[in-house]
């Protein structure tokens, strides 16, 4: 009689450590550096069968059947997901097609994306041609079309100025010139992975089109019927546009309805995360769980208006169905954006898990949705939602041991309800948004308190509805501008945000576990115990060079310069990268975040000279760090000068920093009004202990180089910041020979239109057996003045396999 429950519940016992082996053994894949050969791989999934069988055996006590079934399933996971990880590698952009002018047909795949320099879009390739023969290139391949000079990529110096981009439709086929590159983003520490969005996203080359007056002109060839839902989501925008005045709450309500998260402002965006919304602005799995509960209410009222259907199949069932199924389409319509997905998987398999009418324990169904949406897109074990959305549901069943059922059932009860749940999840995820971001908003309680009811129960089915009837668009926008203003007065508050530097891991799931430990439904002096875990990840301090020492911190901003300078007590930021476009620059996209991470306060902005590939991310800069003392070249007329008094670099200068010294060697005073070429007018730095020194020379070229050299200044240094990116008009013999660098620096962007390094100044190094380290090949670089010999390059101490590396 007992034998069958006996069975099933050691069945259950088993499904546990499978589930978590399937999550762990794809997490140990996604660290491999490199790729293995397929065969290895086909080895583990086939080593992952036997283990199975064994662990099937009754003969094995239940300990070493669950160990062995983690085993199992952690190996399979290994080897399916280094299987498919090799087959997509394998439609990798061939190096020798980098760079070289090629036709190409095929569809565009997604809505466009505009900005005020370019078009870019995701094109599906049907046939690519070099030279008249056809060539095998990326399947998918994302393009940029720029509205004026080229912004990147491999144009030339002398290259004309493009067409304006023509209107690009999804679904649209097209025939371009285009040149490509393989994917290839920034690599910093902390820095956002841009390689593994490409990844993630199938786009496997990045390039733009070609569209001057020598080229043949781009030619829309048909409209396809290929890719519907991204053309009515291109044209629900369009509508949106047109029909709100208000650009900004334009651009908030197409992230609302069509997921396009690029429509919203950077200010915006500040103000979101500021307050600890950000999550409710774009297409997010909260959006999507709101929606499918209330078409689950909807599908289940109009199902039990029919007997005949209730007979066929239960009210409860049809909803569930009907609440995932629209669900899906909702989350289609939106982009298929990969926090919708990672949603959608995790409705589907609990509502399947009701419908089977299994009662699984909740950590069995948390881990099942975890582990299905890890099978579905292992690299989302990658992204910092995953782990808020699975740690915020878990501890939610964790916490919750009945308290929702003594409270009070009415509208205040289930307000108070709501209350209690997003404090739990703002305490416990407070370690973890620190881990991941080294900031977390105080006012976030009080913003989400409002705010998400707010969007989800009046904007968003506003704007939803919106499609319908364009003018309720309009009544959206004004239920934004109210919310608006009320986030804009918690983000002005002095306290709003917290910022810590960002921990190792072992203090964030410390943290973490603190987190939950205090949300628990347990006696207080078992709760408080989470306090102590939770001291390393709010407490931790970056390490920082001792006394008497300096670190050079050559940042990945591309075709730009920005070198982080650190002693024992005081920062210096030498230049801030390039300016991309009119909503982003270095300091937004990279400078700011780094800076945050590490909780560096800076004394200082230097700016080498006013070019925007050094002052581009100056603003950004500024806005974060005002206590900043400003010193640059820039004249008297530029931007800068409005925000920020500007103090001249004049040779001469020095200062003394924890034992290090600095001194300003170029440019003298009398070069102020008698030199037009900003790049001679760059800010030359060297910084020495007395053992070790640099020298961060800026854009000057061989006539200030020449100036430098026969003033006699004291040149010497460990350290070169290759002057002008290795431009051929620097790097000149006696100045060389003048400084004799151990170690040469060059801040360049892979793959950039003025062919930095130039070849000819590479050999002027080699020449004097100067190693020299880029930027595309070793991404950022770390040099401390202790150990001269060593350089960290982060592309290598953080490789993976989706990663680029430059041969």
């Amino acid at each position: 009689m007992d034998a069958a429950p006996t069975h099933s519940a050691a069945r259950a016992r088993l499904i546990f450590p499978a589930l978590l082996g399937f999550v762990a053994g794809t997490a140990w894949q996604l660290q491999q550096p490199s790729l293995w050969a397929w065969p290895l791989y086909a080895l583990f999934v086939a080593l992952a069968l036997v283990l199975y069988a064994l662990a099937a055996t009754k003969s094995i006590a239940n300990i070493y059947r669950g160990a062995l079934m983690a085993l199992a399933f952690g190996v399979l996971a290994f080897g399916l997901t280094g299987l498919r990880a090799g087959a997509y590698a394998g439609q990798a952009l061939d190096a020798s097609l980098e760079g070289r002018d090629m036709a190409v047909i095929g569809v565009i795949a997604a809505m466009p994306q505009r900005s005020e320099t370019a078009l870019r879009f995701r094109l599906n390739v049907e046939s690519a041609q070099l030279r008249g023969q056809p060539i095998t290139v990326p399947p998918r391949v994302y393009l940029a079309w720029y509205a004026d000079r080229f912004a990147g990529g491999d144009a030339q110096q002398g290259d004309e100025r493009q067409s304006q981009p023509a209107p690009v439709r999804a679904g649209e086929r097209w025939q371009f010139t285009v040149r490509l590159k393989a994917p290839h983003g920034a690599s910093n520490p902390f820095g956002y992975d841009f390689e593994l969005w490409l990844w993630e996203q199938g786009l496997q080359a990045t390039g733009y089109v070609r569209a001057g007056p020598k080229d043949p002109p781009p030619k829309r060839l048909t409209q396809t019927h290929r890719h519907p839902v991204e053309l009515a989501r291109q044209g629900v925008r369009e509508q949106i546009f047109g029909q709100v005045e208000d650009r900004k709450y334009a651009g908030l309500i197409a992230a609302l309805v069509v997921g396009d998260q690029n429509a919203i402002d950077r200010a915006d965006w500040d103000v979101f995360r500021a307050t600890g919304v950000a999550h409710l602005m774009s297409i997010s799995g909260l959006h999507v769980t709101m929606f499918a509960w209330l078409a689950a209410l909807l599908v289940g009222w109009l199902w039990r208006r029919s007997g005949r259907l209730c007979l066929w199949l239960p009210a409860p069932s049809a909803a569930v169905v009907g609440g995932v199924l629209l669900a899906l389409a909702y989350a289609v319509f939106s982009g298929w954006g990969v926090p919708s997905q990672r949603t959608v998987l995790m409705l589907a398999t609990v509502g399947l898990l009701r419908l089977s009418g299994r009662r699984w324990p909740w950590p069995h169904v948390w881990l099942l949705a975890c582990a299905v949406v890890v099978a579905a897109g292992p690299w989302a074990l990658l992204q910092a939602g995953f782990w808020l959305s699975f740690v915020a549901v878990g501890i939610l069943f964790a916490s919750d041991s009945g308290a929702s059922n003594s409270i009070n059932t009415g509208s205040r009860g289930r307000f108070a309800i709501m209350f209690r749940e997003q404090g739990v999840i703002t305490l416990a995820l407070t370690p973890l948004t620190l881990l991941l971001f080294g900031q977390v908003s105080v006012v976030g309680l009080v913003a989400n308190a409002l705010a998400i009811p707010w969007v989800t129960l009046v904007v968003t089915p506003l704007a939803m509805a919106g499609v319908a009837w364009g003018p309720l668009w309009d009544v959206a926008a004004w239920a934004i501008a109210a919310l608006s203003w009320y986030l804009q007065l918690l983000a002005t508050l002095p306290f709003a945000t917290i910022t810590v530097a960002q921990a190792p891991l072992w203090a964030g799931v410390a943290g973490v576990i603190g987190g939950v430990v205090l949300v628990m439904h347990w006696p207080w002096s078992v709760r408080l115990l989470g306090l102590p875990l939770m001291l390393p990840v709010l407490l931790w301090q970056a390490p920082r060079p001792p006394d008497g020492q300096f670190e050079l911190l050559a940042v990945d901003v591309g075709q730009g310069n920005a070198v982080l300078v650190r002693t024992a007590h005081h920062a210096l930021l030498y230049d801030a990268g390039p300016r991309f476009s009119r909503e982003s620059d270095a300091g937004q996209r990279v400078l700011v975040p780094l800076l945050r991470a590490l909780n560096v306060p800076l004394d200082t902005l230097l700016l080498s000279h006013r070019d925007s590939d050094h002052t581009g991310g100056a603003l950004a800069l500024l806005a974060m760090q005002p206590q900043a003392a400003l010193l640059s070249s820039v004249e008297d007329a530029h931007e800068l000068q409005a925000l920020r008094r500007v103090t001249r670099c004049v040779a001469g200068q020095r200062w003394h920093w924890d034992g290090v010294d600095f001194e300003v060697l170029h440019p003298q005073a009398a070069d102020y009004g008698a030199v037009r070429n900003s790049n001679a007018m760059s800010c030359v730095l060297r910084l020495s202990n007395g053992v070790q020194s640099a020298l961060l020379a800026g854009d000057i070229e061989q006539a200030q180089e020449a100036k430098l050299v026969s003033a006699g200044a004291n040149l010497k240094a460990n350290v070169l910041l290759v002057p002008h990116h290795g431009s051929k008009s620097s790097s000149s013999a006696a100045f060389l020979d003048a400084v004799q660098p151990q170690l040469a620096l060059v801040q360049a962007g892979y793959r950039n239109r003025f062919a930095h390094p130039a070849a000819s100044v590479l050999l002027r190094y080699q020449e004097r057996h100067i190693r020299v380290i880029d930027s595309p090949h070793c991404g950022a670089a770390t040099w401390q003045s202790q150990q001269p010999e060593r350089v960290l390059c982060q592309r290598q101490q953080a490789q993976r396999y989706w990663q680029h590396q430059v041969p």
